[in-house]
């Protein structure tokens, strides 16, 4: 029997299983339904698209869109030690102060900016030194780019002759404005959960890892978890746990497990002759994402990432850590408002060196380059709901893009300003024809109609386990499971908004803040200070 069972090896699940060891009494299982992250395309930060579709991917797919041409969107997930962490574009950003703030004011206390900074700075060693924003010595490494393509300096300067002012940091008293991002990177290669802190708690004996296991169910004894059920080559095994079990599957995984175990909407889970252990009706619900679109334009020099396995850059890879295939590829960007009466941004205008069409599987031959388009803010919601009461099937993802006409209406903007920074000065010497949405589309229906045709994930599903205390909210603020016992999720799906930019930052600061709360400090430290407050 352990302690604690954590369901998942993803950006969460790495960070609580390093963090709970560190009590050498407690003892942790850490299960991940992936293998190890040995593939070589894993530790190269240009060849993370290499990934997708293969073994390392849940390789999911929507229902049909209604609102982008009935198209089934393709969308990655690690499957594999570090999870998505492992397969991701590798940037550091956190999103703005507001997004957690309006986390707290909605009622989920502990969750304000003020309360998260102390755990995005312990996660966090910055190369760059230590600072009111920033800390150095954490599992995390934060680096700037080895390399930067001389397509993201030059789409900066452009976005500065537009009016769009310049930021050294997207995590400091900048948000908005356009930069270069930092990435988790380290020598040049990927530095994902998986090796900022599961390798390192590898060697502690208090600590059990098996990989390659699916699990199916959680264990009840009336409405507390008491072990889970997983499959193993084949066959069914059960494991059972002392104090609590940990989901940390992710805004897909997390809800599909706690759906088969009889937790959430019980006429749903009839239906599907599940046994109904709590009506949770919120379980799967709420669930939003980024939606992409873009601005792809042919480079007139030979200078794209098109060309970055050559032997030359090769070379220059493995000798030093250093070239083009060290590129994250989404190397720059520029977060703004498309409304001043906005709290903070609502948009994303990404610069990739290089063509990137369907995630990377369709770009045209040649030498390109891409503005890419994120709707930060989505107004359309959607859902996480099972096909069947098989564990082994896939989910129901249906995330509704644009069902808002107010989403559109951002993203044919967002079209419009990426078009704008393309025709600036600094990219002169650089622009050829553009490829999309493409010279003949210029009113906005036309627009419209090539988002409909073209738009993708930018792979940030969240909210599907929302933490709150409403009929909707499926965890606490100490991200227990209302109704339950024994039993937290512990991921991007607990956001209760999604945050207005990358996610797995954000991801690793709630695992180290959960880890906290498992532990009990958070309460010791607001008991410590109650107490310091009564003194006369």
């Amino acid at each position: 029997m352990y302690d604690y069972i954590i369901v998942g090896a993803g950006s969460a699940g790495c960070v609580l299983a390093h963090r709970l060891t560190e009590d050498s009494s407690v003892s942790v299982l850490l299960l991940e339904a992936g293998g190890p992250d040995t593939k070589q395309e894993i530790h190269i930060p240009v060849a993370f698209s290499k990934l997708f579709k293969t073994a390392v991917d849940w390789t999911y797919y929507t229902e049909e869109q209604e609102h982008l041409n009935g198209r089934k969107l393709y969308w990655p997930r690690g499957k594999v030690l570090g999870g998505s962490s492992s397969l991701n574009a590798m940037i550091y950003h956190r999103g703005s102060r507001h997004d957690y703030d309006s986390w707290a004011e909605s009622g989920n206390q502990g969750w304000g900016f003020s309360d998260l900074l102390p755990y995005f700075k312990k996660a966090e060693h910055q190369e760059r030194g230590p600072s009111d924003y920033h800390g150095t010595g954490g599992p995390l490494n934060v680096s700037d780019l080895r390399t930067v393509h001389p397509l993201a300096s030059v789409f900066v300067d452009a976005c500065a002759e537009i009016g769009l002012p310049h930021t050294n940091d997207f995590n400091g008293t900048d948000e908005m404005g356009a930069g270069i991002f930092q990435v988790t990177q380290k020598r040049g290669q990927r530095w994902s959960t998986a090796r900022a802190y599961l390798q390192p708690a590898l060697t502690r004996p208090n600590l059990t890892v098996r990989t390659q296991v699916h699990v199916t169910r959680l264990l009840w004894e009336n409405t507390r978890v008491v072990g889970i059920s997983y499959i193993h080559e084949g066959k069914e095994v059960q494991e059972r746990v002392e104090r609590e079990v940990l989901l940390c599957g992710g805004a897909v995984n997390s809800p599909q497990t706690l759906l088969l175990s009889g937790v959430g909407p019980a006429d749903a889970l009839r239906q599907l002759d599940i046994p109904v252990v709590v009506d949770l009706p919120g379980v799967g619900q709420h669930l939003e994402d980024h939606l992409s679109t873009g601005v792809l334009t042919v480079c007139k020099q030979p200078i794209s990432l098109a060309g970055a396995e050559s032997i030359v850059n090769l070379l220059n890879y493995m000798l030093f850590r250093r070239g083009p295939l060290t590129s994250n590829v989404a190397e720059a960007a520029a977060f703004l408002k498309t409304n001043d009466d906005l709290p903070t941004h609502d948009l994303e205008i990404l610069l990739a060196p290089a063509f990137f069409i369907a995630h990377g599987a369709e770009n045209p031959p040649g030498h390109g380059f891409t503005l890419g388009v994120i709707l930060l803010r989505p107004q359309s919601h959607g859902f996480i709901a099972l096909r069947s009461n098989d564990p082994l099937a896939p989910p129901i993802i249906q995330p509704n893009y644009l069902a808002s006409d107010a989403d559109m209406q951002v993203l044919v903007d967002g079209i419009k300003l990426a078009r704008r920074i393309v025709q600036a000065h600094a990219f002169d010497a650089f622009r050829g024809d553009e490829v999309a949405p493409g010279e003949a589309s210029q009113s906005n229906e036309a627009i419209a109609e090539q988002i409909r045709a073209h738009a993708e994930t930018l792979y940030h599903p969240t909210g599907t386990c929302k933490m709150g205390s409403d009929v909707m909210a499926v965890v606490d603020d100490q991200l227990q499971v209302h109704g339950v016992e024994g039993l937290r999720v512990v991921d991007a799906s607990i956001m209760p908004s999604i945050i207005g930019g990358h996610t797995n930052a954000p991801t690793i600061a709630i695992a180290e803040k959960a880890a906290d709360l498992i532990k009990g400090k958070i309460q010791q430290r607001a008991s410590q200070d109650q107490g310091e407050q009564a003194l006369p």
